[in-house]
């Protein structure tokens, strides 16, 4: 592995810029390019871009991002083009996260880094692929989709002639891997670690036992309100409920309130719109506001202070968690266990059920571009090497790919609408 000299090389400030610029006037407890911890390959430093601005740029230009297009959210691919993909949803993130990571003074570029990967792992089908797998990788180490994506950047995306992977800076792996909080120590709450990553930080050490950075903390929380704002929006246009069915929502209610008096006779895709955008500015608010009050508390001097915080700082303040779980839990039980979703989920694990056995027993040939490393598992009595193989290949499917193997592969594929 690299030594941290080595790595040092991909840290020059880009020419033609300065700190009189403004460009550079960031918070001391930022993730400062500058002093970022390298990558695990060296790369000679950019003229023109930070490390963090690179690894954003390359995310964009990755094959795992562009799957994210025909990846649910929550409606499979086909069921209308104005519902929330994943694509569409990491793009909406990316902007919140941007926002917040302006309001603290931190790095826009490695905020939004992390927003665009941080689905990167998911399945097709959305939670329902995710859950499946799981259990059919129960007895090879699970499958969890922070993990998976590691294992995209690191190793399954082959774009590059001198490694695997993207090659991201370890601020972004840290903030990809740990932007829910700490995976192991006391701070872990007792999450078990899943093997991807256990085995990368033993080679390129994660810190996995910290807080991650306030730019990953972002991320995360923007995470939160692009889905809750914008599941609410895709469950009313479904009809999976109405208008008259929120007005007892936190937030939701008094926004539904404000618009009709304001705006009396507005349609109701414009009603549906003015709620939602209400409902994102409110959250992102609140966030800076309790944001800013931890930061004043705790003074942090360096980005290593956030790190050894013991605690989220960018997070809700009490009442709007609890509105926020409010939201979370009418959307749990009208629309992602609305029956008409609950049937496609039933039909979507078939799918993978059906795909994964197909596979892993040979039945089914993997293409052409995953030909060598499939005969390279066949051969092994390692069966768990052929199920991660098999998982991986599955994992990066798009629904809409995932639906066409199934035809190819089996007399009769659910319809999943």
């Amino acid at each position: 592995m690299a030594d941290v000299a080595e790595r040092k090389a991909d840290q020059a400030p880009p020419i033609g810029l300065s700190a009189s610029s403004g460009r550079y006037l960031l918070a001391p407890y930022a993730c400062l390019a500058e002093e970022s911890r390298g990558r695990l390959f060296p790369e000679p430093a950019s003229p023109t871009r930070t490390p963090f601005q690179r690894d954003r740029d390359r995310i964009i230009h990755s094959t795992a991002f562009r799957r994210l297009k025909h990846k649910t959210q929550v409606f499979v691919y086909h069921e209308g083009d104005h519902y929330r993909t994943r694509l569409t949803h990491s793009i909406e993130v990316a902007q919140i996260a941007r926002a917040l990571a302006r309001a603290f003074a931190v790095d826009e570029d490695l905020a939004e880094a992390l927003a665009l990967s941080h689905d990167f792992g998911h399945t097709p089908f959305g939670h329902t692929g995710e859950d499946e797998l799981n259990e059919l990788m129960a007895d090879y180490g699970g499958f969890d989709h922070n993990a998976q994506s590691l294992r995209i950047v690191t190793k399954l995306e082959k774009r590059y002639a001198g490694f695997d992977g993207l090659n991201l800076a370890w601020e972004t792996l840290e903030g990809l891997v740990k932007h829910n909080g700490p995976l192991t120590g006391p701070y872990g709450e007792g999450r078990p670690l899943p093997g991807p990553i256990a085995e990368f930080s033993a080679q390129f050490d994660l810190d996995l036992s910290r807080h991650s950075s306030l730019e990953a903390q972002c991320a995360a929380i923007a995470d939160d309100i692009a889905y809750n704002a914008h599941d609410l929006d895709d469950g009313l246009r479904a009809g999976l409920f109405s208008l008259p069915d929120v007005t007892g929502l936190p937030l939701v209610g008094d926004f539904l309130a404000t618009v009709r008096e304001r705006y009396p006779g507005l349609e109701e895709s414009r009603v549906i719109h003015e709620i939602v955008r209400r409902q994102i500015t409110v959250m992102v608010e609140d966030v800076i506001l309790t944001g800013q009050a931890a930061l004043n508390a705790l003074k942090p001097q360096s980005q290593q202070d956030i790190r050894a915080a013991r605690r989220t700082l960018v997070t809700f303040s009490a009442p709007m968690r609890e509105k926020e779980r409010a939201i979370k839990a009418f959307l749990f039980q009208r629309m992602y266990r609305a029956p008409s979703v609950m049937k496609v989920r039933e039909d979507a694990k078939q799918v993978i059920r059906d795909l994964f056995e197909a596979y892993f027993s040979g039945k089914a040939e993997m293409p052409d571009d995953w030909g060598q490393s499939w005969h390279e598992a066949d051969a092994s009595p390692d069966e768990q090497k052929r199920a991660r193989l098999v998982c991986d290949f599955l994992a990066g499917m798009t629904d809409r790919y995932a639906i066409l193997e199934h035809q190819r592969l089996f007399d009769a594929t659910p319809e999943l609408r």
